[in-house]
């Protein structure tokens, strides 16, 4: 994937899809995580969940959360192929702890609680942070960054889009 891998994360509602598309608007090489490596599986052991266990009948936004993860291998197979000088991973996964030590550096997307607020009670329900259970967990999520690597920096996603993506882009030595 890339000669430079890079992790952006961040709950919900923080801009992570709309960084990836100015990314890679602005040419840069891009993962979109959540669409391109997820499944539902265990956390533990990484195997996919049947139907049942998936939730399909038990709407649990919070189950379905914890139970959002990427795929290990496909990540570590993108991240051996060195065909691009960068490239940028945009997502969240609850295994993250399997891959995290593989990137270059890693950037949580942070908001203020009015602006994710906000920003999710525009979501429609069939997107995740759309529906009101869901918006409960993430406001959770954002107040305890329980599922935010540690080892991340924190980049202020209130600002304009090009505005955070110029400072991700600093942070990488690159300037557009």
């Amino acid at each position: 994937m890339g000669v430079r891998n890079y992790l952006i994360e961040g709950v919900s509602g923080t801009g992570k899809t709309s960084v990836a598309t100015e990314l890679q608007q602005r040419g840069y090489h891009v993962v979109h995580g959540d669409r391109e490596l997820a499944y539902e599986g265990d956390p533990q052991t990484g195997e996919p969940l049947d139907g049942s266990a998936r939730g399909e009948h038990i709407p649990d936004a919070a189950f379905r959360h914890r139970h959002h993860l990427w795929d290990v291998d496909k990540v570590k197979a993108l991240m051996a192929d060195r065909s691009h000088p960068i490239s940028f991973f945009c997502g969240g996964s609850r295994n993250f702890h399997r891959f995290i030590d593989l990137f270059d550096e890693v950037f949580e997307l942070d908001v203020d609680l009015e602006t994710l607020k906000r920003r999710l009670a525009g979501r429609p329900d069939d997107e995740f942070g759309g529906k009101p259970d869901e918006q409960e967990l993430v406001v959770r999520l954002h107040a305890t960054k329980e599922d935010i690597p540690g080892n991340a920096t924190t980049i202020d996603a209130t600002a304009p889009l090009a505005a955070v993506v110029d400072a991700i882009l600093s942070k990488c030595g690159k300037t557009d």
